[in-house]
């Protein structure tokens, strides 16, 4: 009588088998898959440093990963269970011993891409990470950017900007020019932002905060909301800006949960660039573990742009840290009606993500993660649309003061 032996039962053979013989163990974690409207990230994680080396195939489009002296796990064998059906930039992902000492990844794509295969150091919470990034070819950012602008009827001349001259023309009023607002739900992907006692993640509360808030800007006939991040994927800090520009924002949303080591610290608070450090150490604090945003997520060397790190800042950069306070007081003043407030005033430190030259931008931290009473708020609807309401309605005070940057009249603040 013939018995089936499982999948998993074969692979531990076969890993006894290697590990007893002389040939290739596995250091491997773990493995994980983030789709994102961009690029697909995959990350491999080990206890020790991986040795590998990768091909970008063509006919079918696809890419070889080879991992040198680790054995086949059931890590990577999981790889081909967690590919999206949403995904649409890999199709499926296969992994088998290639020989003793060598494990192959094969990834197969839907369309021709651009692949980033780097490795990452330990950052907190993670080991050694092999980082495999793929960006469809066919992919443009800025043109995903303005299908979302399209939908809220944009006059042309503004989408002309842009460079989509190819759009169709719609009869728009001529002075209804949305106010453009990129909101910017913090981390994302492999970095989960501050995680608080009952196991809330930051990354995931931050982004419903910004759809509920981007779903009060869309209704609004005056402004037009822009989400720098709509998934659970990871987006490097200087792209955010990148993102943020190249939808002509008017205005920018950095949307957080603070997190401190004592848990009976609490209160909201609204951050805004510094030329010349920190208003406090606290300020600093903070800014310095929001920009380590870039090691817990993964970036590879070569996209740091040595722009960003010198971005500090001309003449009308100062102007606009000017627009920055203000915006960021009128947030303020709205916040204290739902939370209580850490500071009474706007913060200044140098975060990396509020460094558009042109663009009044603020960060808002919602409230203490690592407080229980603000986490279990945090996790809350009505909570998190109170903070929506709060930080729209900041918004709308703001702009009252500032009829140059758009067609708002006091009329349409007014009504």
């Amino acid at each position: 009588m013939y018995r089936f032996i499982s999948l998993e039962a074969i692979l531990f053979i076969a890993t006894f088998f290697f590990s007893f013989n002389g040939f290739a163990g596995s250091s491997i974690k773990e493995t994980r898959i983030w789709p994102s409207p961009e690029y697909t990230r995959i990350t491999i994680e080990s206890n020790s440093p991986l040795k590998y080396t990768y091909m970008n195939l063509t006919n079918p489009e696809r890419i070889v990963v080879d991992l040198n002296g680790e054995a086949l796990s059931k890590e990577l064998i999981n790889l081909s269970k967690m590919v999206s059906a949403k995904d649409t930039t890999i199709k499926s992902i296969r992994a088998a011993q290639f020989n003793p000492n060598t494990s192959r990844i094969v990834i197969d794509l839907f369309a021709s891409s651009t692949v980033k295969v780097f490795s990452l150091l330990p950052t907190k919470p993670y080991g050694y990470r092999l980082v495999v990034d793929v960006y469809p070819n066919n992919f443009d950012p800025l043109a995903n950017l303005l299908e979302q602008l399209k939908e809220k009827n944009i006059p042309q001349e503004k989408i002309r900007e842009l460079g989509a001259n190819s759009l169709p023309k719609k009869q728009v009023p001529p002075k209804k020019e949305p106010i453009i607002i990129a909101l910017d739900p913090g981390h994302g992907g492999e970095d989960p932002g501050a995680i608080g006692a009952k196991g809330t993640k930051e990354k995931i509360v931050v982004l419903q905060v910004a759809k509920r808030l981007k779903k009060l800007l869309d209704q609004d006939p005056d402004m037009k909301a822009v989400l720098i991040r709509s998934g659970d994927y990871f987006v490097p800090l200087g792209t955010r800006v990148k993102k943020a520009r190249a939808a002509k924002a008017d205005l920018f949303i950095s949307i957080h949960a603070d997190a401190f080591r004592k848990k009976s610290v609490s209160g909201s608070s609204v951050f805004a660039l510094s030329e010349r450090g920190a208003s406090s150490a606290f300020a600093k604090y903070l800014a310095n573990k929001e920009n380590a945003a870039d090691l817990i997520g993964g970036v590879s060397i070569d996209d740091k742009e040595p722009a960003l790190a010198r971005t500090l800042l001309d003449l009308s950069q100062s102007a606009t840290i000017n627009d920055s306070l203000k915006l960021g007081n009128h947030v303020l003043r709205e916040i204290k009606k739902v939370n209580n407030l850490h500071k009474k005033y706007v913060e200044q430190a140098g975060f990396a993500v509020l460094k558009a030259p042109d663009t009044p931008s603020i960060l808002v931290e919602t409230a203490f993660i690592s407080n229980p009473g603000e986490e279990k708020n945090l996790r809350s609807a009505a909570y998190q649309n109170k903070l929506a309401n709060s930080i729209y309605f900041g918004i709308k005070s703001y702009l009252k003061t500032q009829p140059s940057i758009a067609f708002y009249t006091k009329k349409s603040f007014d009504e």
